[in-house]
């Protein structure tokens, strides 16, 4: 596991680690989950790695599309975890409160909304739709796109693993902010 989790660091970091000092959030349940398969936990963290560190979007970005893939796979450890990570990214309460809501939520700009709106077809069709593509286009480039399709499979992924177990969430969870916008 040691090797696994040394796998999340990618090689060329955009983007700081993200802190586990001053008794944040571990996720050590999941991680947990994840020992009892090394090989899948190094091929997966390699990847999250990216996600996390290495995406090109920014953070405030990448946040946005997670809390909002958890929220519409129903996944509390998720959301629970990101809301910390959220913050950091600088994401406010009422921000957060919109992602919940979605898209339609008002005072979204318009490369937000898309954002949104983005994972909302990922996940309920499989694609983004030609006329949330066009906007999203107008301002990321190939490689921030790419990056958006592969963070909503990251965590669409890693939601079904947390909900398929009825992984409990950890204690450290629920003391900051584990309460569930699904």
């Amino acid at each position: 596991m040691r090797a696994a989790l040394a796998a999340m660091v990618p090689p060329d970091p955009r983007h700081p680690t993200p802190s586990a000092e001053g008794g944040r959030p571990k996720a050590l349940n999941m991680l947990g989950s994840f020992a009892h398969h090394p090989q899948l936990a190094h091929a997966f963290f390699t990847f999250n790695g990216h996600v996390m560190m290495a995406t090109t979007l920014s953070l405030r970005q990448r946040e946005l599309i997670i809390l909002r893939t958890a929220t519409l796979l129903k996944c509390p450890y998720e959301w629970a975890q990101h809301l910390v990570i959220g913050h950091d990214a600088g994401l406010t309460d009422k921000d957060i409160a919109r992602i919940a809501f979605g898209p339609d939520a008002p005072s979204w700009d318009p490369l937000e909304e898309a954002l949104l709106r983005a994972v909302d077809e990922l996940v309920g069709g499989g694609a983004i739709a030609e006329r949330t593509w066009q906007v999203l286009a107008e301002e990321l480039d190939t490689r921030r796109l790419m990056d958006l399709i592969f963070t909503v499979g990251a965590y669409q992924t890693l939601a079904y693993m947390l909900r398929s177990l009825d992984l409990e969430m950890d204690d450290d969870l629920q003391q900051n902010g584990g309460g569930s916008s699904t």
